[in-house]
């Protein structure tokens, strides 16, 4: 008998070993779909989208405007209120029942106006951080500097409520790699300690200008400042004053190492 329970253990191992291997063979997959709109599928199969702004983006490619095509979604990370960002949240999480984090007062205004259902958010704070899949991947949450507010159906009026704080995430997947995702931001100082406290191996950077950084100050906050391996240039192009293009991004990091992944919308990215 104790032969038989060493032999089904050993097998269970096994076995846990290799679902372990199959499940992570995928690696990482980051789509970009126009605006601030990114999904990320971690190495365990987990899915994490990023500003659902979908359904009225100009840039996300029409096979992408039915919410359903993103599959299951396992977290919802908002950057702050604006409808360039927040737009699809609601839909995306009555569709897929994933979790909604925001900075302070985010979530619960959404679930105060019903966004999103009660018990569906998690508040957190600049410095914190989230384990909402699982101890395996971690969702920090940082410093951007912005603006913020949440257009909400007050009965039959339309209103804008304070929702917190601008914010940016780096999200450390199960492997390690990190991914830091600015939200809209101006260059700041402080993006320093973003390098200092999580060195991302990739960011996901505003550079269209007018609202957020341009391409000018997008170079100087990755090569000085951020210093990831790798930039995929994000919001611009949506709409007219977001006129930064990755060409200028490139032309502005002169001789810095930092690669740039000059990507389409709809256009998936894997590591």
């Amino acid at each position: 008998m104790d032969r038989l329970k060493t032999a089904i253990a050993t097998g269970v191992a096994a076995a846990a070993v290799l679902w372990s291997g199959l499940a992570w063979s995928a690696g990482i997959e980051v789509l970009w779909l126009g605006q601030a709109a990114t999904r990320i599928t971690t190495p365990s199969g987990k899915v994490i989208m990023i500003d659902p702004f979908l359904r009225k983006n100009p840039k996300t490619p029409a096979a992408y405007k039915d919410l359903k095509a993103l599959g299951k979604v396992d977290l919802i990370l908002v950057t702050h209120g604006h409808f360039d960002h927040t737009a699809d949240v609601g839909e995306l999480a009555k569709l897929t029942g994933a979790k909604v984090v925001g900075n302070g007062a985010l979530p619960h205004q959404m679930t105060a106006y019903g966004v999103i259902a009660k018990g569906q958010g998690i508040s957190m704070n600049k410095s914190g951080t989230v384990m909402a899949l699982g101890p395996g991947i971690k969702v920090h949450m940082v410093p951007a500097e912005h603006s913020s507010s949440l257009g909400v159906m007050d009965g039959d009026k339309r209103r804008i409520v304070y929702s917190g704080m601008p914010v940016g995430y780096v999200i450390e997947l199960e492997n390690g790699f990190k991914i830091y995702h600015s939200g809209d931001t101006g260059v700041f100082g402080d993006m320093a300690l973003i390098n200092t406290f999580y060195a991302p191996d990739l960011a996901l950077v505003a550079i269209g200008g007018h609202f957020t950084m341009d391409p000018k100050g997008a170079a100087y906050a990755m090569d000085k400042l951020v210093k990831p391996k790798q930039v995929i240039p994000i919001h611009y192009g949506t709409f007219p004053p977001l006129k930064g293009t990755p060409a200028e991004l490139k032309a502005a990091l002169g001789n810095s190492s930092i690669k740039v992944l000059d990507v389409e919308p709809g256009q998936a990215v894997k590591f």
